[in-house]
């Protein structure tokens, strides 16, 4: 489907190559304050052509609001938005039309729908997430204004390069999407981000592709946000990660790693804080029993290389054919810099759907 969120409702449209792409946002209180520059900010964090490191695709990305903002307010009405595609190269995917890409999602969708958007992939595109960041600026915004709520997220690996300081330290320095933004691959580390920039440039000269690993906390989230069992916050943050285009895993807190910790270490015991409880560790990852508990909630995404890589590669055609396919068009070496922002909006929506389940569940007529 294409829409996420239950009251903070997001439905996404568009296709790679088609004329837009875009966004309805249902659910928007009314008399907020919001302007264009609020979405473009982080659309332009996203957009293609940014560094030698991304695609050379150079879209300006410019985002319309159609509806639901009048004066600068919204008005608590859909508020649609979009944005066109302009460098749109349809020709470079003709061979596709027979050939499936590796890995990517041409023949699963053919197999579903019998048809395909073949053009940079349709909707199985990395386009389609401009919808997501534009949709979780907003509420992005609203949960920072109203509960203080900050969300950032840095690349922590690309390949085996890997940022070796700890989250915790990271959280220590109150590190910011300013501070991510200083280096191209988005790694807080300039002498690792270097090490990260010369292998994705080494990757690309072999017209090849490779992944990594987002990292990302969510502070001051209130605790009692997420729901028992089906609907826990963690779940849902797996659920909206793992929709994100070329995820292949996601942990949360400890993750994998307290599989092989002791109960008497893994938990997180209570201590005071600012006169209320909090725990002196954080092996929860700021969840406990699907809700969260008022620390900060740190999880992790990982991203597999992008399929389509113009390296030539021995597969088959539609009809079990062996040929050799050699893929045009303008595409990521790595897409990790650029997911950064589709994490922390995807993280946006989550919390904001899970405060506003709270509130209606603790609404007093």
């Amino acid at each position: 489907m294409s829409s996420f969120g239950r009251i903070f409702r997001t439905t996404t449209f568009g296709e790679s190559h088609g004329q837009v792409v875009g966004v309805v946002v249902d659910g928007v209180p009314s008399l907020i304050e919001l302007d264009k520059s609020d979405i473009q900010a982080q659309l332009d964090r996203r957009r293609p052509g940014q560094s030698d490191v991304t695609t050379p695709r150079n879209e300006a990305d410019q985002v319309s609001i159609l509806s639901g903002v009048q004066n600068g307010m919204t008005l608590g009405t859909p508020i649609a938005l979009v944005v066109s595609n302009l460098e749109v190269k349809r020709e470079d995917y003709q061979n596709i039309l027979t050939v499936p890409r590796p890995s990517h999602a041409d023949y699963t969708y053919w197999m579903k729908y019998g048809i395909q958007s073949y053009s940079g992939g349709g909707r199985a595109s990395a386009r389609e997430t401009i919808g997501r960041v534009a949709a979780g600026a907003i509420a992005d915004k609203w949960l920072r204004k109203t509960f203080g709520v900050e969300i950032v997220a840095w690349v922590s690996s690309i390949g085996d390069i890997e940022l070796e300081k700890s989250v915790s330290a990271l959280l220590d320095e109150k590190i910011t999407r300013e501070d991510v933004d200083k280096t191209v691959t988005r790694c807080p580390d300039v002498e690792v981000s270097n090490r990260m920039a010369e292998l994705v440039s080494k990757i690309k000269e072999e017209d090849d592709s490779i992944g990594g690993v987002i990292t990302c906390f969510c502070r001051n989230v209130p605790p009692g946000w997420g729901e028992p069992c089906f609907d826990k916050l963690e779940a849902m943050l797996a659920y909206a990660m793992l929709s994100i285009p070329a995820t292949k895993g996601f942990e949360i807190g400890s993750g994998f790693a307290g599989s092989k910790m002791r109960g008497s270490h893994h938990n997180d015991t209570f201590v005071k804080k600012n006169k209320k409880l909090g725990t002196t560790t954080n092996n929860s990852g700021g969840i406990q029993g699907g809700i969260s508990n008022g620390e900060d909630i740190i999880f992790r995404v990982a991203f597999k290389p992008a399929a389509t890589i113009r390296k030539p590669q021995i597969t088959s055609d539609f009809d079990g054919h062996t040929v050799i396919l050699e893929v045009k068009g303008r595409h990521d070496p790595c897409i990790v810099p650029r997911a950064v922002p589709i994490v922390e909006s995807m993280a946006a929506l989550v919390l904001a759907d899970a405060a506003m389940l709270q509130a209606a569940r603790c609404y007093k007529a």
